[in-house]
């Protein structure tokens, strides 16, 4: 296809190959000589001259192009993204019919609805946006619109991390953090704060590990490592486990993990400690868990710390295995995007030549359907949960 006749400025590529990916580099492209504001449309062509698609530009990112289509046809407008946005929402409630079983999901999951640079999170009434491109930012106001359209009522909150905006050069005033509210998930009760930094209370996209775990779990005692909120802990009381004790850093997520607990009528020990000194204290006095999930923060950003990262996701699991008799389950999960799930299974495998213990692989799972992965963006599934009998 030839150049394309829009009267959108033009972004020529270093090299005469499609790009194969959404996000194109700084390094992959001819700077244009006019200064571009960040989040400008613009077309794209290949080092020949050719079509090549249409996205956002932002000369200060390092992702400079995020390619937002490659049919010369579409225009890249509110009706787009009210398009895109209704799309997405169409997967989530007709093809997965998630409002049976919870009423907190990803309505917009970046990449993987086409909306780079976009993430939308529905809690009950509330919709999280979460802003990554400048791109996106401009188009806040269409955005917006759009959702409400979808749904009619919600209460948003939208916001960017500083980081972002520093990185993408763009100016978000987040909007006045909502009331908590009380969200709903196969039949339990767990509260949600959005807007209160990491105290969000609730992750959905551990939503089938948290019943999966739960069925696994019933009649075993259960020992929640970073619990969070206790959405593990909780749906394992809940599916019939003989005890649950959870132990997490953050003494203002367990006060959220005890009411968690009241709500649903289970009883959990949650303890404040940080789980290295906790495990090493529960190794010594000869305690067993024979059901254990290990579900740490994020470890890293920074591509040069994902080796630091596997030493310390093998060191809690190397020290999770002395709690697990015979016989016994581990859950073990990352959400470091930069982690691989090889390199992640790779770190196992050397936990349990370190250990002598045989681990089984039952099954490798990643975030609900609600997340979904665009075959061409495989770095977007950034959560491994991975379940195992260890003997």
């Amino acid at each position: 296809m030839n150049e394309p006749t829009s009267a959108l400025p033009v972004i020529r590529l270093k090299s005469d190959r499609a790009p194969g990916h959404p996000w194109v580099w700084s390094a992959q492209v001819h700077k244009p000589e006019a200064r571009l504001p960040p989040g400008s449309v613009v077309d794209v062509v290949d080092a020949k001259g050719r079509y090549a698609g249409r996205g956002f530009w932002n000369g200060h990112a390092r992702i400079a192009l995020r390619l937002l289509t490659v049919d010369p046809a579409e225009t890249i407008d509110a009706g787009w993204i009210a398009a895109r946005i209704r799309r997405a929402v169409q997967l989530r409630r007709e093809l997965l019919q998630l409002d049976k079983d919870t009423d907190a999901w990803r309505v917009v999951h970046s990449e993987g609805d086409g909306l780079s640079g976009l993430i939308v999170d529905r809690y009950a009434d509330i919709l999280v946006v979460e802003y990554f491109a400048a791109g996106m930012w401009k188009f806040r106001e269409a955005i917006h619109a759009a959702l409400l359209a979808e749904f009619p009522g919600a209460r948003l909150y939208w916001f960017a991390e500083s980081h972002v905006q520093k990185q993408e050069s763009f100016d978000c005033r987040a909007a006045e953090v909502p009331a908590a509210v009380e969200v709903h998930e196969h039949g339990l009760r767990f509260h949600a704060a959005p807007g209160s930094g990491h105290k969000t209370g609730f992750f959905a996209d551990q939503r089938d590990n948290r019943r999966r775990f739960a069925e696994l779990a019933r009649g075993r005692r259960v020992l929640d490592l970073c619990c969070n909120a206790g959405g593990f802990a909780v749906h394992a009381m809940a599916g019939g486990a003989r005890e649950a004790v959870g132990v997490d850093m953050d003494a203002g997520i367990l006060d959220i993990a005890r009411a968690n607990a009241a709500a649903n009528g289970v009883a959990v020990d949650f303890q404040q400690a940080d789980i290295f000194d906790w495990l090493r204290a529960a190794v010594a006095r000869g305690e067993k868990y024979d059901a254990v999930i290990l579900d740490p923060a994020k470890l890293t950003r920074d591509r040069s710390k994902v080796f630091d990262a596997l030493k310390k996701y093998f060191a809690m699991n190397r020290l999770a295995l002395d709690v697990i008799p015979s016989g016994g389950l581990l859950l073990t999960c990352s959400c470091t995007g930069l982690v691989s799930e090889a390199d992640f299974l790779e770190m196992l495998r050397r936990v349990a030549l370190n250990a002598g213990r045989e681990i089984q692989i039952l099954e490798v799972r990643g975030a609900g359907a609600d997340h979904p992965v665009r075959a061409d963006v495989p770095e977007s599934r950034y959560l491994k949960a991975v379940f195992c009998r260890v003997e």
